[in-house]
């Protein structure tokens, strides 16, 4: 037992500098390993178009994701719900319709929400989104 007192006064910083670092480590770790919250998107069609793709975005750029839809189409008057997982609070929805034009909506990620697309809604078919 007085090796062991001795060796911890000796090297007593040490030990405990060794387990606030074991401690962040572990804590890093562990948030690291948590997952964004999901939230439902429910794309409403109610335009005369269908639409081919589904890209999601950070709402401040335009880095998109692969196709959401999976090789499904949104017919004319039908819906998607579209299921979520982002790590920001909104995220930026790009549709591409049959004509290979854009639609963008940028929705709250946190929560479950729907953006209703029109024949009225604003299309890019030449620019970048």
């Amino acid at each position: 037992m007085k090796i062991f007192t001795s060796i911890l006064k000796a090297n007593g910083v040490r030990f405990m500098m060794l387990a606030a670092v074991v401690l962040a480590i572990g804590a890093t770790a562990l948030s690291s390993h948590a997952s964004a919250p999901t939230a439902a998107v429910n794309i409403v069609n109610d335009s005369g178009f269908e639409i081919r793709a589904i890209y999601l975005s950070p709402a401040d750029s335009d880095d998109w994701s692969g196709d959401q839809l999976g090789g499904a189409v949104i017919a004319p008057g039908s819906s998607y719900t579209l299921s979520i997982s982002w790590n920001q609070p909104t995220v930026k929805l790009v549709a591409e319709d049959k004509d290979g034009c854009f639609l963008s909506s940028t929705v709250d990620a946190t929560s479950n929400s729907e953006w209703t697309i029109t024949n009225q809604s604003s299309r890019n078919c030449g620019g970048s989104y």
